[in-house]
């Protein structure tokens, strides 16, 4: 019953614009690019995102809907643009060179994630951190930095650490809710904003697809992501406020009464759930064999590195008729698309060799853990190739210059970053999905921003700040959106590798992740998108967090129980 009152309410939607739409279809019909018709993909998109928390059909409903309106809004159109959502939209999203380029890098990092996951390369690292865990002080920094070691992947960070940290923190007695805020905290702010990871690809190729949509911007769309780094203010501050946590020993809110509760009853009281599953099993090292951090430092070191070549050869390749450039030139004219390509392989086959050199791995086992790597990208790989056909759709339709039109000389360039923020959080909170936030407004965001900041004759270099933080804004919004939302997926699984009831994990994060969020907008988006340096405002909002933790936040075990 309730798929099937779900199923009515869209019909309705996909009635009413359609019927109030063929009334329009003669004056629509070519003219309807520039038009308030270019905006019912995205709009569509989003409202499907937020009543359904599904983000593959919201994104296909998007496409559907330009390729209807770019075929006239008939009823005939309507079927033809049916079949132009996957014949022509998707098609021309995978034929695009750079895009295959982005989705190979992909798959190859996650079957090297797979690979070291299964060879005990990661199980090793943890070895190493573990060893020093012997307070509840030291267990929670100890989890914190193992979470920044596997910077590598979300997932494989959520579940090794949460699955290797728990018996520690129990001994401890560190609450379950801690640890989950720990894991989940550590997981995709660190993933977000690492050089080399499996997100890189699916944020460079949305970057990239939207640079194309930018006109008078000219910027490889890897070095543009590294500009945007500094400005990722709420996963910065998240992960420094994770730390603050653990050193201090300080909690305010649920958080302080979980934590009070385990000092009392031991970590597992009132919230401990199973948690063998599939999923949470299929990533352990194979039994009995040799677990050495090695087996995960070179493939990752070489992976890094791998890009940085990478950069230096195709940049100097693109400037043989330059006797002596320079570094900035080199890299300025570099083909990043091709640098992550070849380093995902050298470090996928890498990891390879170590399994099989050290008979960890037979040839079987090595192409199966690669394979289960390769698989854990499929949804994220779908969404990417919807969301480009989605941005194509958005630059036929012209809907950034008809948003411009509107809101150009009304909407100020620097609150574009934290609207961009706002907007991002509210749909990844809605859909629990960072990647679907992300794949949703990258390709109606970037564009608009460019748009606006050249309407007000803000698109020289010294106004980059503007654009540099927008980026961010999409990718600290979306993680900011998914820490604080109860159907995410690293929420899901940060509550089952550590062991605590969801709900129970859900309540004690959210004051933390509001707090931070907060302060990321108002000392972080606003400050630097009006002219701030981006240095100022993580360390102004770095000391208001520290205060806010010094004065609000309380010990929760040992003789300071009482104060």
């Amino acid at each position: 019953m309730l798929y099937t009152k779900y199923l009515y309410k869209l019909v309705n939607v996909l009635c009413l614009l359609m019927f109030s739409s063929i009334t329009l279809a003669s004056e629509a019909a070519p003219e309807s690019a520039g038009s308030w018709i270019s905006i019912l993909p995205p709009v569509l998109t989003i409202a499907t995102a937020l009543a359904f928390k599904r983000v593959v059909p919201a994104l296909f409903l998007g496409i559907w809907m330009g390729a209807w309106a770019i075929n006239g809004f008939s009823l005939f159109g309507l079927w033809t643009g049916l079949l132009d959502t996957f014949q022509v939209f998707v098609t021309n999203a995978l034929s695009n060179p750079d895009h295959t380029a982005i989705v190979l890098f992909s798959m190859m990092v996650g079957g090297m994630v797979g690979i070291i996951s299964r060879n005990g390369g990661m199980q090793g690292i943890v070895n190493h951190i573990v060893k020093w865990a012997d307070s509840a002080r030291h267990a929670c920094i100890a989890t914190a930095s193992l979470g920044l070691a596997i910077f590598f992947d979300d997932y494989a960070n959520t579940l090794v650490v949460g699955n290797t940290m728990r018996p520690v923190t129990d001994s401890m007695r560190v609450s379950r809710a801690k640890l989950a805020y720990i894991v989940d905290s550590t997981a995709a702010p660190v993933a977000c904003i690492a050089v080399v990871t499996t997100w890189i690809g699916y944020e460079i190729g949305l970057i990239g697809d939207s640079i194309g949509k930018m006109e008078g911007l000219d910027v490889e769309a890897y070095l543009l992501f590294l500009n945007t780094i500094p400005y990722s203010f709420y996963p910065i501050m998240a992960i420094a406020f994770v730390y603050m946590v653990s050193i201090s020993g300080r909690d305010y809110g649920p958080m302080l009464e979980a934590e009070r509760l385990a000092y009392k009853h031991g970590s597992g009281h009132a919230t401990t759930v199973g948690t063998k599953n599939e999923e949470t099993e299929s990533i352990e090292p194979i039994e009995g064999k040799p677990q050495r951090a090695f087996n995960a430092y070179i493939p990752v070191a070489i992976m890094v590195a791998g890009v940085l070549v990478g950069l230096y050869v195709t940049g100097r390749q693109a400037l043989t008729d330059i006797a002596d450039p320079t570094l900035q030139d080199i890299i300025g004219n570099a083909n990043s698309y091709v640098a992550l390509m070849w380093a995902s392989l050298v470090s996928m086959l890498s990891a390879a060799v170590l399994s099989l050199g050290q008979r960890i791995m037979n040839l079987e086992e090595v192409v199966n853990a690669w394979f289960h790597g390769v698989r854990a990208m499929l949804m994220a790989m779908i969404i990417l190739i919807l969301a480009w056909s989605l941005g194509e759709v958005t630059d036929i339709l012209k809907t950034a210059d008809f948003l411009v039109g509107v809101l150009g000389d009304a909407l100020p360039a620097f609150m574009l970053p934290t609207l961009v923020f706002l907007l991002a959080a509210a749909t990844a909170f809605a859909t629990g999905s960072s990647w679907g936030a992300m794949g949703i407004l990258f390709p109606l965001a970037m564009p608009l921003t460019w748009a606006v900041m050249v309407a007000h004759g803000q698109a020289g270099p010294e106004d980059m700040h503007i654009l540099y933080s927008s980026i961010a804004s999409i990718l600290a919004g979306a993680v900011w959106g998914d820490h604080c939302s109860p159907i995410s997926d690293t929420t899901i699984l940060s509550s089952l590798a550590s062991g605590c009831d969801h709900i129970e994990h859900v309540r004690t994060q959210l004051p933390y992740a509001m707090t931070v969020g907060g302060i990321a907008i108002l000392t972080g988006s606003l400050m630097s998108a009006l002219g701030s340096p981006w240095w100022l405002g993580i360390a102004l909002g770095l000391i208001i967090l520290w205060l806010i933790l010094r004065f609000f936040g309380k010990l929760s075990s040992g003789p300071e129980h009482a104060q």
